[in-house]
């Protein structure tokens, strides 16, 4: 095997043929059955789901195989689910967890392999420990792996096909007023990207006065002339689209939607760090919740802001839902986020629902009357202006080991012009500034590259900041 299975921020990624083989997918499955029957949770079942990418279908199959061998009941999905969906149905049906055969946001040629744990949410570490232990023990036998014929196991009922949707846009009918929503004169512009999205929003809010348009809505697992990461540079034709018929709203979901983006009625991508914001201001105002909001490192300092304003504590973690999800849990947070452009709510299960978080926003325009563009600036009225970007550059291990040394060894005191008041190693180095804003050098848990974000109260300097971040580093 070329790479060892490694779980990351979110699961085990590796390219299509290459380190992501069937061979790999049946070892996973047998190291998260080995998990199962330790903990004794193996006589509540699994559910599998899977995405729109190349063979998922039969990935996930392998893995049911393999799960159904160990006589451990499956709920296999009948089609391509969202990540949400899938999540959602683990404690919805009281299983011991999910497996989740996608890779997210990346390109055409990867694919994934995702465990959740009994409440929907990302495994925490030391269950993703526990499976790779089991993963490399079995690597090395290269034997132990049980298999029973898909066949074979559905005619005895070790393996049934669901379909996950049903359930999941009942429960969202609890969440939020979908036929106020169908109501609405609206006209909104949806770009799944080829991804597991596919007809989710349609099918919730059909049948009113809403237009909806779908683009990118068929299953093409080349993923052509886009990456599925909901994005600005991703989105330019549904930027052109709002604008050229008129739009109210477009709407984005990655891969296995559980992260969106949000283009305004003028064409103009909404960054993930505003549309958060303007969730966090949907519930506490709009809504009237109260309770803790919780944000990843590399989220908007907005946050804290309204936590002034509206008197809630805000909480911050590493980078990865898996973070976020126990301690939105503990707290009772009401919204959990990144910056990557996934949100998980209070109510919903713990896991980034990019769906939900598209009918909040949807939402949010119907109760205040503003368009996108006024809800923005109704939110700099309370916080201030923000303005926030991120740089990716591919590097090499031996790279990676050269930043780490020179920024552990010779920290900056001064940052385009601004003097550092603090240093934060939690999670690669964040540098804050004198004026509140900040940047920040990272290193991706699942791609080889390291990440430069910054946010400052204007563009330029947010510019500044990234190219002062690039020199930092040596590139």
């Amino acid at each position: 095997m070329a790479n060892p299975i490694k779980f990351g921020t979110d699961g085990w990624r590796g390219i299509i043929a290459e380190d992501f083989t069937f061979d790999n997918v049946r070892i996973c499955a047998q190291a998260v059955a080995k998990y199962l029957k330790k903990d004794g949770l193996d006589k509540r079942g699994l559910v599998i789901g899977y995405d729109t990418r190349f063979a998922s279908e039969d990935f996930a199959a392998a893995a049911a195989e393999v799960i159904a061998g160990n006589d451990i009941k499956v709920h296999l999905c009948l089609k391509p689910a969202p990540t949400p969906v899938v999540s959602f149905a683990v404690p919805a049906t009281k299983s011991a967890g999910a497996i989740l055969i996608t890779a997210s946001h990346n390109p055409g040629s990867w694919n994934g392999f995702k465990y959740r744990s009994q409440d929907g949410a990302s495994a925490p570490d030391e269950v993703t420990s526990q499976i790779e232990r089991n993963i490399a023990s079995l690597t090395r036998r290269r034997e132990g792996v049980k298999r029973l014929a898909l066949d074979k196991a559905l005619k005895k009922g070790i393996v049934d096909y669901v379909d996950l949707s049903p359930a999941y846009f009942e429960h969202l009918s609890h969440l939020v007023d979908i036929e106020e929503l169908r109501r609405q004169k609206l006209n909104i512009i949806v770009d799944p990207m080829y991804g597991a999205g596919i007809g989710y929003f349609k099918a919730v809010l059909q049948g009113g006065n809403l237009k909806i348009t779908e683009i990118n809505a068929e299953r093409n697992p080349s993923f052509p002339q886009i990456h599925p990461e909901p994005i600005a540079k991703n989105l330019a034709k549904l930027s052109r689209l709002v604008v050229e018929r008129k739009a109210d709203v477009g709407l984005a979901t990655d891969g296995d939607a559980d992260r969106i983006g949000i283009i305004d009625e003028m064409g103009q991508f909404l960054t993930q760090h505003q549309v958060f914001a303007l969730l966090c201001l949907y519930l506490l105002e709009v809504r009237g919740e109260r309770g803790a909001m919780v944000r990843t490192l590399t989220s908007t300092m907005m946050l804290a802001r309204l936590g002034r304003l509206f008197d809630v504590a805000v909480y911050e973690t590493p980078v990865g839902f898996k973070y976020v999800a126990p301690l939105m849990m503990e707290k009772n947070a009401i919204i959990g986020g990144e910056e990557s452009g996934g949100y998980g709510f209070r109510g919903h299960v713990s896991e980034r629902d990019a769906i939900l978080a598209g009918l909040y926003f949807l939402d949010f325009m119907v109760k205040t009357g503003k368009t996108p563009s006024q809800l923005l600036d109704y939110l700099y009225s309370k916080v201030g202006p923000h303005y926030y970007d991120r740089r990716d550059f591919h590097i090499s291990a031996a790279k990676r080991q050269t930043i780490l040394h020179r920024l552990s060894s010779n920290p900056p005191d001064n940052i385009a012009g601004s003097k550092v008041t603090k240093v934060d190693t939690t999670d690669g180095f964040r540098f804050f500034l004198v004026d509140e804003s900040w940047l920040l050098i990272r290193f991706s848990g699942t791609e080889p590259l390291v990440r430069i974000y910054a946010e400052a109260e204007s563009l330029e300097m947010v510019r500044e900041l990234l190219d002062e971040g690039k020199k930092l580093i040596g590139l």
